[in-house]
């Protein structure tokens, strides 16, 4: 192998490695941000209560559908236990690779990670004990399939929790209604899906820091 031969393979490698780290640093540093920004949402959210919403058990498996780059699936995970397991669910790429990222991260190992259809969420059938939506129903484009989906993958008395944001009189824009879906379009629907109303809280959240109200409602499978 001549000296000019050498030094290009010397060069490429050099280039890899350095992609290599740069990426490595840009992921690492977009997870510190994700951490940041979880922990301002904390103070909102009011992630307790939708995990006590869930009334998840140890050895459940519970499903996060439209996780994003895991707000709850993380917080999901511990209540599962190791003998449980939590399907992210995700029809976005980017999300889920900082998803499995953070998992390695903090070895949540009883965390999966699927990327789903906009029709299908691709989830087992019968087996599932909690679903979960929380800031993704306003954003299906075919509710009743992925209701459906829903209502296939749950055991009898399965439960499932939707939290969203309400419609804000103020917002006059149409990229602003887009992201907002009212509880009782969405109480309906579940109900023409074949689900029962355990709950309703229309003032579930009063004011996130954009000023808008969510509500939340739980659901069952009969």
């Amino acid at each position: 192998m001549n000296y000019r031969l050498k030094l290009l393979l010397f060069v490429l490698c050099a280039l890899f490695i350095f992609v290599l780290l740069n990426t490595g640093y840009s992921a690492l540093n977009t997870i510190s941000r994700l951490d940041q920004v979880e922990t301002e949402r904390d103070r909102w959210q009011r992630p307790g209560e939708v995990l006590r919403a869930l009334d998840i058990k140890p050895g459940d498996l519970v499903v996060d559908l439209g996780c994003g780059s895991g707000y709850f699936a993380l917080r999901l995970s511990p209540q599962a236990g190791k003998g449980g397991r939590i399907l992210a669910e995700d029809i976005r790429g980017l999300p889920l690779v900082f998803l499995w990222f953070r998992t390695i991260l903090k070895n949540d190992r009883n965390i999966t990670v699927i990327h789903g259809d906009v029709t299908d969420p691709h989830l087992p059938v019968q087996r599932v004990n909690e679903v979960l939506i929380a800031n993704t129903y306003h954003e299906l484009t075919d509710s009743q399939a992925i209701l459906r989906h829903v209502r296939e993958s749950l055991i009898s008395s399965g439960r499932l929790v939707v939290v969203d944001r309400a419609p804000n009189p103020a917002d006059t824009g149409a990229s602003l209604a887009e992201h907002e879906i009212s509880a009782g379009q969405v109480e309906d629907e579940l109900r023409r899906a074949h689900f029962e109303i355990v709950t309703l809280q229309n003032n579930f959240i009063d004011k996130d820091p954009d000023n808008e109200s969510w509500w939340l409602i739980v659901a069952r499978k009969p």
